[in-house]
């Protein structure tokens, strides 16, 4: 029999009553939610198993790969730099990373890094599998890659590379890696679970990811029009360097530093960040931004019909942006940014309603028109209905 574990306010009883529909109408197999309001923890329950053979309970402190949720973590360690002079967005990258001036990306500002209008969701030269683990590989083959487009005239989601952009130019500037530096300046002091690189006494804790079902006979996914041409944009953003299907439960991957894609958390850990980023930048006396640096982020950058994903996409610098459709699109005029990850997670704070809401799921599922993924959105609604 299901049990949901945790603890939910009264008043916020229908996101329980969702999160429960989720296993029993929406495919969960094992997921964690978790919401503050104003820094204090509302909603935190869990339930499920954290294996596809049903073995293992799903638990408070389960982490789970997150894809690229990691990002909104990727953008705030660039803010945090910004903030402090270290690193400033209208720069060329060129002056941090001197490679990467090759192929005409002299000019390109780090703020186009931030908002996926660099034009390099992709490396043209074909690597091989294992040059995903090898930072030195995919940043020196960024260097040397051309643009697919002028950088800066439209935008593109970079759906790995981000990380190793990003992630280049904070280790440039900082010396440390964006893993080590997220652990040291953000999860540590705010003492949340959020992992780009999993030490070694944490692995036991992480979820087997399950595959998503294939879809029913006739639909398309959003998979079949972006892998269509294997050599176009779309297909080489997701499959240069390929991987294979099982690749994410293994402890090489989440051992690993892939910024824009490996990160491994829990609901907690997403939700407990986003508190501080929620609330101007603070929460329990542990400030990771000021007030102004966070509306500074919010700022859209990038909005319209995206490049690489072929359907709409809004940005600030660095996080992504509520929109129409979208996983946190909480109702018109709402300020929320944050990110989603393949398969269902996301992570993200309105700095208006100061709430914060992070969901992880083992389960990866991929929408189609006929069925899209209602979970992550069944809780935000719900949400949102408690605080009118």
């Amino acid at each position: 029999m299901l049990t949901i574990d945790g603890h939910c306010d009264v008043r916020f009883t229908a996101v329980r009553e969702q999160f429960f529909r989720n296993f029993t109408e929406r495919g969960d197999v094992g997921a964690s939610v978790c919401v503050y309001l104003d820094g204090a923890r509302v909603v935190d329950c869990w339930g499920g198993h954290a294996d596809a053979a049903r073995t293992r309970p799903f638990g408070a402190d389960t982490i789970v790969s997150v894809a690229s949720t990691t990002k909104g973590m990727v953008a705030l360690c660039a803010h945090m730099l910004a903030e402090r002079g270290k690193l400033h967005l209208d720069a060329p990258v060129a002056r941090y990373w001197p490679e990467f001036a090759a192929a005409g990306k002299q000019d390109i500002p780090v703020r186009w890094l931030l908002s996926h209008r660099a034009g390099l969701p992709a490396i043209r030269r074909t690597l091989p599998a294992e040059a995903l683990f090898d930072w030195e590989a995919m940043t020196g083959a960024l260097a040397e890659t051309a643009p697919w487009w002028q950088p800066g005239t439209t935008h593109g989601y970079h759906a790995i590379t981000y990380g190793h952009l990003v992630g280049e130019v904070i280790r440039r500037v900082d010396g440390r890696s964006v893993g080590r530096f997220l652990r040291d300046e953000v999860t540590g002091p705010v003492r949340a679970d959020f992992f780009i690189g999993v030490p070694a006494d944490a692995d036991a804790r992480a979820a087997e990811v399950i595959a998503p079902p294939p879809p029913a006979l006739g639909e398309r996914t959003l998979w079949d029009t972006l892998l269509a041409d294997p050599m176009s944009v779309s297909a080489r953003t997701f499959l240069n360097p390929p991987r294979p299907p099982d690749l994410v439960n293994t402890r090489a991957w989440r051992a690993a530093e892939i910024p824009g894609a490996n990160g491994h958390t829990s609901a907690r850990g997403v939700a407990r960040v986003y508190a501080a980023l929620a609330r101007g930048g603070e929460v329990d006396g542990i400030r990771l931004l000021a007030p102004a640096t966070i509306e500074r982020a919010i700022v859209e950058q990038s909005s319209g019909r995206d490049t690489v994903l072929t359907l709409p996409t809004r940005f600030g610098t660095g996080f992504m942006l509520g929109i129409a459709g979208g996983p946190f699109a909480c109702g018109p005029g709402r300020r929320t940014f944050g990110h989603p990850g393949q398969g269902g997670s996301v992570g993200f704070a309105d700095p208006d309603a100061r709430v914060s809401f992070g969901y992880v799921t083992n389960q990866y599922l991929t929408r189609t028109a006929e069925h899209p993924d209602l979970r992550a959105s069944s809780l935000v609604d719900a949400v949102y209905a408690a605080l009118r």
